[in-house]
Parts: structure tokens; sequence; C-alpha cells
């Protein structure tokens, strides 16, 4: 590669995507859907005019001409900005609520110039005390930190930081939003406000199809037994209509009368206007006759279908099946339900979680019955219950105990709310320790940016008003010890919770940034993605790799994949290439090494190949497996075979996704990404733990279907040949494969296996 040429993103994925947005704004059914997408076709039109005159550079990490890198840019899919600020647009109500309250102009300027003055900072003072405000973006907490620079007599800093931030101040947002309490306990977390889960349930609509059929149930198919009862009547050996019982015509007068009154209450079920429908025949010919016409010939006919079908009206296998019928209409909808759970989350804070579920999801109460024709004392259904529990706001162990927390992605969303209290923890002033939890929590909402040529991510102690206040923060000591505390529980958080994924990338940024707190020197590497893979890996991969190898060389993980940890030792880091576009440091030995092992053949397409060499680098660094172990120090309570155990059955389960799959891709990665977490956790035990369970794995492989058994037998076929000594490499077990989950040309595992 030119060391003089820097790789940019290509502007046709930005066009394709606007060309996506403009389909869907223009032809999707449902209005709100197509509003979302007017306003992503807006944001791609932003990114493809600022690739196109140079005011967008896609893949920096300071991707809008004139903003720096601490500005939060406003990204879109893929991690394309599109030119504006996220803190930037027109003022907010809060702005200008605070502008009247100020009496002055409707102007961000202005309103920072007032919060600079004697009256605004004693505003800002108020807030600082209370804790009463939220911020939403980074840049709201620019001002707060201004006021508390200057309650602390630190004139200098605030100086340097307003000269800083003074540019910007009339088109970011740097005025918190207040709020109505402060905030709650910053060690708890939880997925949804108790507001977003009221709305997220406030949407369930009645289903037209359940209302219908609950309508049939409880109101036609009694009139069509009534019907059916009343020509009954007429019967005289079979036939239907021969004899007319007094006060018959009176009587069906009223049942007709009574159609008319029923078909206004209750429009939502039409079968019973259906004219071929037996019903229907019923009452037809019930008008026919009382006006004296000519009755239907099909009269009879639905007489006795009806009759056949259901038995006769009265009869005991007639009334059960009605009194069945009558129980499932008188059962409470799934709307009705949602509005018993809403009037329960109606008395709780909206804009946090709640300490405890348990009232929210208790059966229905009495009153709540008599309201809703529900029965006391019955449960309320599991999918309701499920979103509710979103809400629960509970240590994040507590959470993914009781599985609130169901995947990897989902706890690397609550994290931030971790670290931020962490990260507060080293700040000895209480107000400043609120206000950098909440910048923090705001930073993590800071979406990705696209990078390449091995540039990083902004960091929280990058933005300006953070480092003004860094003279404040203690390091070391026990600020420390509560991060590398924090960092062990969540390592053991992961694995144990989630031994068959493997960590994504916000999990693992939060990772590094305890890591940092804990002044530990720990090289943790994100997942790269491969279809921008530039070709070479950052310096930190190859001394994770060393890192690896402490603490597997010689193991069952490097026997399996044919890893020499002693050469990965060895390795030169290539400290000196330090290309002049590139802010971080390439190492040539590490990249040569993915390569050869990658062993990539002469043709296939270039995102397999990409990912072929990615994968290696995942196997030689074990994806910072070995780092939790050494040195963070994690110990799973279950331990490593349990933990080897419960990482095979996500393999198992992920390989049995991959029969009748047409693209079955990253199911496969997936796969063989969950067996190398299996095999570094085997290679944690001892000998004995290692017999032991791969004979469990090969038990649960034998009671799989047929295509599982086929597709692992020759995985579990070379743990196996390993596990006695054997290599992969050499040819002496014919039967056996290394999985691997890229592989050009067709992954072997996709091909249906035959018996």
């Amino acid at each position: 590669m030119n060391d003089d040429v820097q790789v940019q993103a290509n502007p046709a994925y930005a066009a394709g995507q606007m060309a996506k947005a403009f389909v869907t704004a223009g032809v999707h059914e449902d209005e709100a859907t197509r509003r979302r997408a007017e306003k992503r076709l807006r944001q791609w039109e932003k990114v493809v005019a600022g690739m196109a005159d140079g005011g967008l550079t896609i893949g920096s990490r300071t991707p809008v001409q004139g903003l720096p890198a601490w500005v939060t840019p406003e990204v879109v899919r893929g991690g394309f900005a599109t030119g504006d600020a996220a803190a930037g647009g027109p003022l907010e109500e809060y702005e200008l609520r605070a502008a009247r309250r100020a009496e002055i102009d409707p102007d961000r300027r202005e309103l920072f110039r007032y919060h600079l003055s004697d009256v605004g900072l004693a505003d800002l003072y108020a807030l600082l005390d209370s804790g009463c405000y939220e911020i939403l973006v980074p840049e709201e907490a620019a001002l707060l930190v201004v006021a508390w620079l200057v309650r602390a007599g630190d004139r200098a800093f605030a100086l340097e930081l307003l000269a800083t931030i003074g540019p910007f101040t009339d088109r970011l947002r740097m005025l918190p939003r207040p709020a109505a309490a402060p905030p709650g306990d910053a060690s708890l977390a939880y997925r949804e406000t108790v507001g977003q889960v009221a709305a997220r349930i406030g949407v369930r609509s009645p289903k037209p199809a359940i209302e219908a059929m609950n309508e049939a149930l409880a109101v036609w198919n009694p009139f069509a037994d009534e019907l059916l009862a009343h020509w009954l009547e007429t019967v005289e050996d079979g036939r239907v209509g021969v004899v007319e019982p007094d006060d018959w015509r009176r009587r069906g007068t009223e049942l007709l009368a009574r159609h008319r009154r029923l078909a206004a209450e209750h429009p939502l079920c039409g079968k019973h206007r259906d004219p071929k429908g037996n019903p229907a025949i019923l009452r037809t010919a019930l008008e026919d006759t009382l006006k004296g016409r000519r009755r239907s010939g099909l009269l009879q006919h639905a007489v006795d279908a009806m009759v056949a079908k259901r038995g006769l009206p009265g009869s005991p296998e007639h009334a059960e099946l009605r009194r069945v019928q009558a129980e499932v209409a008188a059962r409470p909808t799934h709307h009705a339900l949602a509005q018993i759970m809403l009037a329960r989350l109606s008395g709780l804070p909206q804009d946090t979680g709640t300490p405890s579920i348990e009232p929210l999801i208790k059966p229905i109460t009495e009153d709540e019955a008599r309201r809703t024709g529900a029965v006391p004392g019955a449960p309320l259904p599991e999918p309701l219950r499920a979103i509710v529990s979103n809400a629960l706001q509970a240590p994040i162990g507590t959470l993914v105990e009781r599985g609130v927390v169901p995947s990897a992605e989902v706890l690397a969303e609550l994290v931030p709310q971790l670290v931020a209290s962490t990260t507060a923890l080293s700040y000895q002033d209480e107000a400043l320790r609120t206000l950098m939890a909440s910048a923090y929590r705001a930073f993590r909402n800071r979406r990705s940016l696209l990078l390449l040529n091995l540039e990083s991510q902004v960091r929280f102690e990058e933005l300006p008003w953070v480092q003004a206040v860094s003279a404040y923060r203690r390091r070391g000591g026990a600020s420390a010890d509560d991060a590398r505390t924090a960092l062990t529980r969540l390592g053991e958080l992961t694995i144990q919770g989630f031994p068959g994924t493997i960590m994504p990338n916000p999990l693992i940024r939060e990772m590094a940034v305890l890591v940092r707190q804990a002044g530990m020197d720990v090289p943790l590497v994100e997942e790269l993605a491969a279809d921008i893979f530039m070709g070479t890996f950052s310096d930190k991969f190859a001394k994770a790799a060393r890192l690896a190898a402490d603490v597997l060389e010689g193991s069952l993980y490097e026997r399996y994949y044919g890893v020499d940890f002693a050469a990965v030792r060895a390795l030169d880091d290539g400290r000196a290439n330090l290309r002049r576009f590139r802010p971080a440091v390439s190492s040539e030995g590490f990249d040569a090494l993915c390569l050869r092992r990658a062993a990539l053949p002469p043709d296939g397409g270039w995102v397999v190949r990409n990912g072929m060499v990615i994968e290696q680098a995942q196997i030689l660094t074990t994806h910072n497996l070995a780092a939790l172990v050494h040195p963070i120090g994690v110990d799973p309570s279950p331990g490593w075979d349990d933990l080897a155990r419960r990482a095979f059955t996500a393999t198992r389960s992920l390989v049995a996704k991959v029969h009748n799959n047409p693209s079955p891709r990253s199911t496969i990665k997936d796969a063989a990404y969950a067996w190398r977490q299996t095999l570094f956790f085997l290679s944690l035990c001892g000998l004995k733990e290692q017999i032991g369970v791969t004979a469990w794995i090969q038990d649960e492989l034998d009671r799989q279907p047929d295509h599982v058994v086929d597709r692992l037998d020759p995985v579990v076929t070379g743990l196996r040949h390993v596990l006695v000594g054997g290599s992969l490499d050499d040819g002496s077990a014919p039967t056996a494969r290394r999985f691997l989950g890229w592989q050009a040309n067709g992954h072997w595992m996709r091909e249906t296996p035959s018996r």
C-alpha cells in the first residue's frame, strides 16, 4: 500500500441509502414510516452533497469541515456524518423558555452570554446543587462546567474552556435542560424508563380480527341459535316450515327487529350478513315468510346443516360448545389488559426505571376485573410482563440474572450507566460527580463514526469541558480500585451471561474506559468490519496476541488452531511503521502472520478474504478473552467447564439454523466464534475436565437431528483428535475439520449433508 494514499469512503453507499429512503418516503403505506423515511432522505442528501463538495470527509474522526473532533456530529447508518451537529438546529423549547425568563433575544449566543452574568451563573449554581437537570448531548454540559469552575475559583481553566468553545456558542446547545428531579442511584441500571414502557404498551390498539371474533362468539352465534330454534318449531317429519305454532310470527317479527338493533350496535363481524351463510338464509327466509313472499329453497338445507354441525340448540353438546365460546369471548383482550397496565404505570415517575415490577405484574384485582370484565386473580399475559420488566431498575448483574438483559448487545447498551457511576467516583465534589456522570451517559449516546486508516473514535477525556476539570479527578488509589473492581465484575457478567457470544464493540469500548481508570495496560481489540478492513492492524493487536500467549501457550486452544504462541511472542511490532496519515501504529509482523495463517486463495470475494484475515487476528488475540483472565482477573463462579458446555450449546443452536438457510454466512460465522469460545474455556480446564466436557459434547451431539450431527461431527472429531495429542495440519485425521467462520468460495458447512 502506498503510504501517501489515504483511503476514503465510497459515495455510492450514501447514494444507495438516499435512493432507498426516497422510495420508502414515496410509496410506503404507513404514514409514520413515510415521515421517518423523509427525514432519512434529507439526511442522506446532506451526506451526498457534503461528500461531493468536500465539506465532508467520511472516514475521518473530524468528518465535518470547520468542526473539531469534540463536536458531536449527526450520524446516520454506517457511521456517515451528515454535516450537522447533534447539538445544533433550531432552538429547543427549553432554550426558548430560558430566553423568555432572561428577557433576551431567542439566540444561542445571547443565551450563552446571559449565563456568564451573575444572574445567569446563579441559575447554573442552583442546577448544580439540585441536580435537577438532564444532558442529552455532551455539549449541554459545557456551561455547567464553566459555572462549576467559576464557583471553585478556577477562573484560568474557565477562561481556557471559554476560549475553546466560544466560537461555537452561536450554533451549539451548551445549556442543560431542566428536569423534575435529580438522577437516581447511578449504580443501578434499567433498559427503558417507565414512560418509554408505557408508550410501547399504549400503541397496542385493539386488533380488529380479535374484536370481530369475540363479537361473533358473544353476539352472532347465540342469535343464530335463536333463529335456528325458531325455525325448528315449524318442523314436522323432518321438513321445515310445515307447521306454524301460535305466536310464531309475532316472535319472528321481534327477532328481526332485534337483528337490526344488534347490527347497529355490533358492526365488527360481517359473517351474519353473508347471503350465502346459513344464518343469513334463515333470517331472509323469515323476512319473506312474514311478508308473504316465497321462501328460498335453501332453507331446508341450511337448517339441516346447522343441526348436523353443532347439534340441536339446548342439547348437551351444543350447550357445552356455546359455554366454551362464551368464556373465550368474555376474556379481556390484550388491549383491555394493556389499559390495566397503563393505569398501574401512570402513578410512577415516568423519566426513570422502577425499583420493583412486582406491583405492576401482579394478578388482576377485583376492581380491575369489574372495569375490564377480566377474571379476578388471573395473571397478566407473559408478553405484557416482559415489556414491563424492561423498566426494572437494579444492578446490572440482577438484570442479567432475571433475563431482562437477553444478549451481550443489550448488556453493552446498559454498561455506560455503570461506567458513568464509576467515572464519577473519581471526583471528590458531589456536584461535579453528578455532572460528570450525566455528561458521560450523554457522551455514550454519541453514535460511532465510520473510521478508516486506523483512526480512533473520540474519547470522553477529549471533550474540552472534561479536560477542564481533569485536575479535580483523583487517579490511582481507591478510584483505581473501584474501576478495577467494576471491570472484573463486568467481565464476569459478560462471559457468564453470554459465554457463546463475542464481546460487541460498544462493550469493549466501555471496558477500555475502565482499564484506563484502573491504571492498567490491557490491550482490548474491537471486532473489525470485513467490508472496510484496511489490510492492517494497529499494534495493540500484536500486544493482545502476546498477552494471549501468556495464557494459552501449550494449551488445547493452541494445538487446535495450529498457533505457535512462542513465535507470537517474538513478533516485531513494527513500531517505526507510523504512516503519515495514521494516528495509530500498525504492526507489520502481526499483519504478515495473519495473512499467512489465512492462506488466501487466488480468487474469492474481497469481503470474505478480509474476513478470513480478521478471523485469524481474533484467534491469535482470543478477542479479549485472554485479557479477561489475565491481567483483569475474571474468575467465573460456575467454573470454566460450565462455560465451555454453555458455549457449545450456543454453537449447536447456531449450526441448527444453517439448515435450509438461504443466507447462512453470518450464522456460520457466529457459530464458529461460539466454538472458539468453547475451546478457550475448555483450555482453562484440567485434563480430567476436558475429557469429561468432550464426552458431554459428543453425547449432546448424538441427540441432535441428522443435519446438525453431519455438520458438527467433523468439528467434534477434530477436538477429540487434538485432545489426545493429534494435529489438524498433518493429515492424520482426514475426517476432522478445523471450524472457522470465513471460507472463500463457499463455506463447507453450507452444503446440505446427505446420508
